[in-house]
């Protein structure tokens, strides 16, 4: 039986699912717990479940919402390149009953999953689909990799297990740009009729706050010219055309330093480093704090993430912050959404190191021009990828959805 829902423009119950949440750190797990915010703000009940992470309380309220954390198994790390820190709550004995219970408690309304290879989306999704409960699913992360064996694996679990599970879930897709959109349609047939086409969301209140943190002071890079890389480096953001680019950038400019921002859970890009001799030019931090990431980016006067084929959210924050930042996507990235090159935003070639070298020359050695696209660039984000514009969307949709129900 589908659980009764509110009439469209009421307030509604809806879970936010995603294995990733704060005090994680990573683009996913800021982009749901920003939603169920202004879910929650915009005067719906909210339920975020996700999995146990560190010394994270079981449950706890935050931003008007309440978060339950379920008992989750860490995945071993293997020694392998693309080892992830990644849990799984499925495997915990009981977690079944303790989801079921929560949420035949919690009577939802509708349903916003995060990730479609994640566990917590499939137990949740089948909850979802026995209850004819309308369901939301965000794609952030495709299954690839530019590594032919990983590429073939990833591939075939695509074919075997995610699409398999995606078809019976029978999901409303939200799908964040072209990159997803083709994949999607490759992968797991997805179209016009199921799919949504929503931007990443970027909190604009988290970057208008004053920086209280003094990165060049506390990494001594003094007034060192700065490139900021910020994110989880994994293969499909694995930093190498960054670093075959840095023989002839630090020819011209040899003081200038490297921070590579994230958690390393592929190190190719540090053992290129050194086979090209500039491992000295790289300073690594591991994973730092949400509230230290808006210092980082006023820090640097590059920032640049996504070179493998992308334009995450970190990318799209560093844009934010009035930062010059570099990307690799196309200009219709974005469906509705004007990019223009040089203009409101620096676009290169995926994995093309020589585009990446001339790029950042081209912006140390002209800071009036590096100071103008960063304007626009923060204006072309706050204008269409604010938290307030995209979240209105989603409950749009939502309430659809639920009226339709």
């Amino acid at each position: 039986m589908s659980t009764a829902g509110p009439a469209e423009g009421k307030p509604m119950r809806i879970v936010v699912v995603n294995n990733f949440f704060p005090p994680r750190v990573g683009g996913s797990a800021h982009m749901s717990a920003s939603l169920a915010a202004e879910y929650a703000a915009a005067g719906h009940e909210v339920l975020a479940i996700t999995a146990a992470y560190g010394d994270a309380p079981a449950e706890e309220e935050r931003d008007g919402y309440r978060v339950v954390r379920l008992p989750a198994v860490k995945m071993p790390q293997l020694g392998l390149s693309i080892d992830f820190d990644m849990t799984f709550a499925s495997m915990r004995p009981g977690n079944w009953r303790r989801l079921w219970k929560l949420l035949n408690e919690f009577k939802p309304d509708a349903v916003h999953l995060h990730g479609q290879f994640f566990d917590l989306s499939w137990m949740v999704g089948i909850y979802a689909r026995r209850r004819k409960l309308p369901v939301l699913l965000t794609i952030h992360t495709l299954l690839i990799s530019e590594n032919k064996m990983y590429g073939r694996v990833f591939r075939a679990l695509d074919a075997m297990l995610v699409n398999p599970v995606l078809k019976y879930l029978r999901p409303r897709f939200v799908i964040l740009d072209k990159l997803g959109v083709d994949y999607c349609v490759e992968r797991y047939g997805t179209s016009d009729d199921n799919s949504e086409y929503f931007p990443i969301a970027v909190d604009t209140g988290h970057f208008a706050k004053p920086v209280t943190k003094d990165v060049r002071a506390e990494l001594e890079i003094g007034d060192a010219p700065l490139i900021v890389s910020l994110g989880h480096v994994i293969p499909l953001r694995n930093r190498l055309p960054l670093i075959e680019a840095l023989p002839a950038i630090l020819e011209r400019h040899p003081g200038l330093r490297v921070v590579i921002v994230g958690r390393v859970y592929h190190d190719a890009f540090q053992q290129r480093a050194k086979e090209l001799g500039v491992a000295d030019a790289l300073i690594v931090t591991g994973a730092v704090p949400k509230a230290d990431v808006p210092a980082y980016f006023a820090a640097a006067d590059i920032v640049t993430h996504d070179l493998n084929g992308g334009c995450g959210t970190a990318s799209l924050e560093a844009m934010l912050s009035g930062t010059a930042t570099i990307a690799s996507v196309a200009e219709d990235n974005y469906p509705g959404i004007e990019l223009h090159n040089g203009e409101n935003i620096l676009l290169v070639r995926p994995n093309d190191s020589e585009a990446v070298t001339s790029t950042v020359l081209s912006l140390l050695d002209d800071p009036k021009e590096r100071a103008r696209i960063a304007e626009r660039e923060a204006s072309m984000v706050r204008d269409n990828f604010g938290l307030d514009v995209v979240a209105e969307e989603h409950l749009r949709v939502l309430t659809k959805l639920v009226a339709d129900n």
